[in-house]
């Protein structure tokens, strides 16, 4: 007869604490992360309100590139390009472009709803500026 032999170990408690830290960063991460996000959504919203289209749509993912690119004064097909690799980078470059010059602002704001979507989108959303469709792309 094989007997196992048992014995109880504890958990280091400097590796207990280093597990926890990092849960809590976790958890601190992806509330942080979410709260931007929600706040970006609210620009998006009130964005596509401005533009004339149903807001919550630019929330959506995938239905979001064919809103903007209607923002944009794109067909709406330009949504599809988004799709593919590679060639979705250039394509939402022009498109945020145009979506800024529609708004009456210029470079600064594209780059700025690249880089810094939770500041930009809802500063164009909820603040003063008016969408204008004929503006030149």
């Amino acid at each position: 007869m094989v007997t196992l032999a048992t014995t109880t170990q504890g958990i280091d408690p400097a590796a207990a604490a280093a597990i926890s830290a990092a849960f809590v960063m976790l958890i601190v991460t992806i509330v942080i992360c979410s709260i931007l996000n929600i706040i970006t959504w609210v620009g998006m919203w009130t964005m596509a309100s401005k533009a004339g289209h149903f807001g919550l749509w630019a929330c959506i993912p995938i239905v979001q590139g064919f809103i903007w690119s209607l923002m944009a004064g794109k067909p709406a097909w330009w949504g599809l390009l988004l799709l593919v690799p590679i060639v979705n980078i250039v394509i939402v470059v022009i498109i945020i472009h145009n979506i800024s010059i529609r708004f009456g602002r210029g470079v600064g704001t594209t780059l700025g709803l690249m880089f810094l979507p939770f500041i930009f989108w809802p500063m164009l959303g909820l603040g003063s500026a008016q969408y204008n469709a004929n503006l030149a792309n």
